[in-house]
């Protein structure tokens, strides 16, 4: 009798435990209202926890960290995940929204066959920058040369910021100087390393956080970021009614291509759940809130009637299909390649 309680009272437990989702994802990346309607649709709550960078992310997975359900790499930091064992095949007949996903989106290189990942958003990196000044200067900003050439930097000394990512600023400097942003030849990386030392007197500061804020301050006028960051840079301006415009736009020599893809983990606690996840947010309206949000490009073709008209337009969110052509996502460099661009990266930040 005694046991038979002990078992009812283990049952009722069980019954009454919370429903827990753990999504490991970049700061800001899901709407509220999302996360909130997926809460109520599962009976579950969703704990997230966030990364700052790509290598942040793998670090710490690499290193053991357990609990996490979902996580939502940018393609380059895919491969070392599935080639780790970290992440599970994705149970397809539990994602019948897998067919809402953009072909075009579909069978990267880092995933050929999608069997570990399905896209969640886009961006690109390109300049953001302070509309009004620029023109007053007759500076036009659809080329790298904004950043990179002194005769042009010249005008705006002290007011333009990079990111502070060796991968992105050599991958810049390299499509300026017309090469592949993945281009791993020694001869081509020295001349974007001597293009970066050669522009680097010019600019305010590596910022790879705070470059919204100044951007929208009026403090620089030119930034390289990403697409998603400069949407809230001219909102922020549009908001607080600034004397000036902030824009940003894609360049002309081309620009990289960041795919985040949603992953389920080899160690997750609650594949059901994440599963349930992954495919609430391949629908359509629950996709497009982020793009709604946050000014990400959205690879979700069901998402597209929900998407704000004015986002549609904007090219840099939504790419056309000249722009697609000419963007580059970011492949993974192996250790030797790692330390190479280490080694140039040193000296461009030490360099006077």
């Amino acid at each position: 009798m005694k046991k038979l309680l002990l078992t009812l009272l283990l049952a009722a437990n069980m019954a009454n435990a919370e429903e827990v989702l753990h999504v490991y994802n970049w700061n800001n990346y899901i709407a509220p209202e999302t996360v909130k309607r997926f809460e109520a649709d599962c009976k579950c709550r969703v704990v997230q926890d966030y990364y700052g960078a790509m290598e942040e992310m793998l670090a710490k997975l690499s290193a053991g960290a357990k609990g996490y359900d979902v996580v939502v790499p940018t393609g380059f930091a895919m491969p070392p995940l599935i080639k780790q064992g970290m992440v599970q095949p994705l149970d397809k007949a539990k994602l019948p929204n897998a067919k809402n996903v953009n072909p075009a989106f579909l069978n990267s290189q880092f995933d050929q066959g999608n069997k570990f990942s399905l896209p969640y958003s886009f961006t690109t990196t390109l300049l953001g920058f302070n509309q009004t000044k620029l023109k007053e200067l007759g500076i036009e900003p659809n080329s790298w040369a904004v950043i990179f050439d002194p005769a042009i930097l010249a005008k705006i000394k002290g007011k333009v910021t990079v990111l502070d990512d060796a991968n992105e600023l050599f991958a810049a400097s390299l499509m300026y100087n017309g090469f592949s942003a993945n281009s791993t030849k020694p001869e081509e990386w020295k001349k974007a390393q001597q293009t970066i030392i050669k522009a680097k007197p010019f600019w305010a500061a590596f910022n790879s956080q705070s470059y919204i804020k100044e951007l929208t301050l009026g403090n620089i006028w030119v930034a390289h970021g990403y697409s998603s960051d400069m949407f809230q840079a001219a909102t922020d301006a549009k908001t607080a009614k600034r004397a000036f415009t902030v824009s940003y736009g894609l360049q002309k020599e081309g620009n990289t291509l960041s795919v985040d893809n949603m992953m389920v983990l080899k160690s997750a606690p609650r594949p059901d759940l994440a599963h349930k996840f992954v495919n609430f947010m391949l629908e359509g309206k629950n996709s497009s809130e982020l793009t709604n949000m946050v000014g990400t490009g959205n690879p979700n073709s069901a998402a597209a009637p929900f998407v704000n008209a004015e986002m549609k337009k904007n090219t840099a969110v939504f790419p056309d299909t000249v722009a697609l052509k000419k963007l580059e996502q970011l492949k993974p460099l192996d250790t030797k390649q790692r330390r190479d661009l280490s080694r140039l990266w040193t000296q461009v930040k030490t360099s006077k």
